[in-house]
């Protein structure tokens, strides 16, 4: 299935259009029925159709779609104050996506930098990270690596993921270091997990030296592991948290989220965006925040996490191939020993939406409304196509 000429060159789609959906589930404009675990990646918390989300887009188109940053925004400002609550942080600046609010975490790493005399201040960022598609946060991501859009900003340094070693000895190389810069797990890596007590450690490092923890939870954060964000696991707090992708529920909204020392930094005219927060996206994710809240969803999530790992690794443990299981809440990936890209295509033939990253795994990001049986289903279809692709595999190398 071919694409629109008029589109831009910019995705490998799968052959198929969606016409409607229902909870976990997506209809081909053929009516066939496919199990999503994909989420939008990540996006839809509440799975597709949710009437939370309906009514509260419904009722809010009826009445105001937008008036801009220019006037105060009362759904929100209920939305700031359930979302910092949810947080346990202080502010929060909206914007549209996550690459928005990461550029925003970026810019005030650096504005409180200068606001100390701080000058030519370096942001220490993770191998493996991604951050957006903006130069910003490409540069966040990248470091000093070639890139076809080269020049990339300046003032960010690379360290390995994971590693408190590598993080005390950057800042003994490059004192004028600002900030770190990190995803509690590393999506598009492969879903790579940060240890909690490297979390705890890092929380502890940059709060002797005077220097700011930022947190992209941009696909960790509203749920997705277990937790409203994945740092409660670690029980800590950054001083900047990025969130976006689940917090609208298929809407766009980012959001920045910072403590006091960090809010008193900005002014007004330092940074904008003209849809940031419109009250259209803001009803959206407060009923997402909502129905979270009233469904008990991150411990569902958390509980359903449990028995999708725990079923995945008794299923594939002895498969020919596997290399991990791994990942927290509804947030899983399945590392294989070879390139298993075309089984996006494979499982989309049995009516599974899934996601292969970095190649070698698959990553499932179902909703968190997701129910046992539903997992079930992911599970079983899993392991026949992953029976088929070890064989076919075999066979390669005996060629």
């Amino acid at each position: 299935m071919s694409s629109s000429p008029y589109l831009m060159n910019t995705y490998q789609r799968l052959p198929v259009r969606f016409s409607h959906g229902q909870g976990v589930w997506l209809w081909d404009e053929q009516g066939q029925r496919y199990l999503d675990a994909v989420s939008g990646i990540a996006v839809c918390t509440l799975g597709h159709a949710h009437p939370a989300i309906r009514d509260a887009l419904c009722r809010q188109a009826g009445q105001l779609l937008h008036t801009s940053n220019l006037y105060n925004v009362g759904q929100q400002e209920r939305l700031a104050k359930k979302l910092t609550q949810a947080a346990r942080m202080a502010r929060v600046f909206f914007c549209n996506s996550g690459a928005e609010a990461c550029e925003t975490a970026i810019k005030l790493a650096r504005l409180y930098a200068h606001r100390r005399n701080h000058k030519n201040a370096l942001i220490v960022t993770m191998q493996g990270a991604f951050h957006g598609r903006t130069l910003g946060a490409l540069a966040a991501a990248l470091g000093p690596a070639e890139s076809p859009f080269a020049p990339l900003p300046g003032g960010f340094i690379q360290i390995p993921f994971n590693d408190m070693n590598a993080a005390i000895e950057v800042y003994k190389q490059h004192p004028n270091i600002a900030a770190f810069m990190l995803e509690p797990i590393q999506g598009e890596n492969g879903v790579r997990q940060a240890d909690d007590q490297y979390l705890k450690d890092l929380r502890a490092f940059c709060d002797e030296h005077g220097l700011l923890l930022i947190l992209d939870e941009v696909q960790t954060g509203v749920g997705r592991t277990g937790a409203w964000y994945a740092c409660r696991h670690a029980d800590l707090q950054p001083d900047v948290l990025s969130s976006a992708k689940g917090l609208g529920g298929g809407v766009p909204i980012g959001a920045c989220l910072v403590n006091e020392k960090v809010a008193e930094c900005i002014k007004p005219g330092m940074h904008g965006s003209t849809f940031g927060g419109n009250p259209l996206a803001c009803s959206a994710a407060l009923a997402v925040l909502e129905t979270i809240e009233a469904e008990r969803l991150c411990k569902r999530a958390s509980e359903l996490g449990d028995y999708l790992l725990a079923r995945l690794r008794e299923t594939l443990g002895s498969q020919t191939g596997l290399v991990d299981v791994r990942g927290r809440g509804l947030m899983i990936g399945i590392e294989l020993d070879g390139d298993c890209r075309a089984l996006a295509q494979t499982a989309l033939d049995k009516k599974l939406l899934i996601n292969v990253t970095s190649e070698r795994v698959i990553r499932l990001l179902p909703p968190l409304i997701l129910k046992r049986a539903e997992a079930d289903i992911i599970v079983n279809t899993l392991t026949e196509l992953l029976e088929q692709w070890s064989e076919a595999c075999k066979q390669r190398r005996k060629l």
